[in-house]
Formats: structure tokens, sequence, C-alpha cells
């Protein structure tokens, strides 16, 4: 998979991990928990790829800083 593939896969990760949050926020409704269980391995999983997958997205702040094109 091509860097760009993978700026596209982890954005997708982002945004439902984002899409879950605000769930939560506004109607305390956990789509990861209600689909996969509480603190489950799978939802473990879940939640480590959500927060790998944003910390990654921080690498597109350098990447515009230096100049670099994004194409989202």
């Amino acid at each position: 998979m091509g860097s760009k593939g993978f700026d596209y896969t982890a954005l997708v990760i982002a945004v439902i991990g984002a899409i879950n949050w605000g769930l939560i926020g506004i109607f305390r409704l956990d789509l990861v928990k209600m689909i996969f269980g509480d603190m489950t391995w799978i939802s473990r999983i879940v939640y480590v790829l959500v927060g790998l997958s944003g910390l990654y997205l921080l690498s597109f702040f350098g990447r515009v800083g230096n100049g670099e094109e994004v194409h989202a």
C-alpha cells in the first residue's frame, strides 16, 4: 500500500473515531462498546487503531508546514 493509501486509511479510521467520540459526548452512546463489548480485545484494538491513526495524522502538519502538498 502506498503512502497515499495509508494516509486515506488513517484518515478514515480517525474520522470513525471522531464520530464515535461525538456520539459519546452528545448521546452517551459508545458504538465501539455497543458493537464489540466493553473493553474486549477487539474493542481495545479498535481504540488503539484510532489512537495510532490520530498520531500518524499529526505528520500532516509537518508536511503542510514544509510546503509539501497533501491531497486528501
